[in-house]
């Protein structure tokens, strides 16, 4: 949390030396790169076990723990085990759907801070 209100008070400060044309820039800039809220519930909701929709928000390595949880709960049911790791990761899903949304906020943020460093270092700082 401490991360994204540092990234916005580097935007902030960016944003103030950047003109219009550039800021311009750096929100067509954002629009053609952020990630998808469609996509990402779309993921969520067909392969969400997987953690597909946590490998396309850039959250690898929880999505690499959900789809472990997935295969090793899955292969393990028949034996009762597997159960207590497809429970956890039935609500850790409920979770993501509410939390999609602000995974979403935070990698635009930081695209947005990183295109306006970019936008500023290219044009010479002005």
């Amino acid at each position: 949390m401490g991360d994204t209100c540092q990234i916005k008070q580097l935007y902030r400060v960016c944003e103030m030396t950047l003109s219009t044309e550039q800021q311009m820039l750096v929100e067509q800039r954002l629009t053609n790169e952020k990630k998808s809220t469609a996509v990402a519930y779309l993921l969520w909701f067909f392969l969400g076990g997987f953690g597909a929709h946590r490998f396309y928000l850039g959250r690898t390595g929880t999505a690499i723990t959900m789809l472990i949880l997935f295969i090793v709960g899955w292969a393990t049911a028949a034996f009762l085990v597997g159960i207590a790791l497809l429970i956890p990761l039935a609500i850790w899903m409920i979770v993501d759907a509410f939390l999609i949304p602000g995974m979403i906020a935070q990698d635009a943020s930081s695209k947005r801070t990183a295109i306006a460093n970019e936008v500023s270092v290219m044009s010479g700082g002005n």
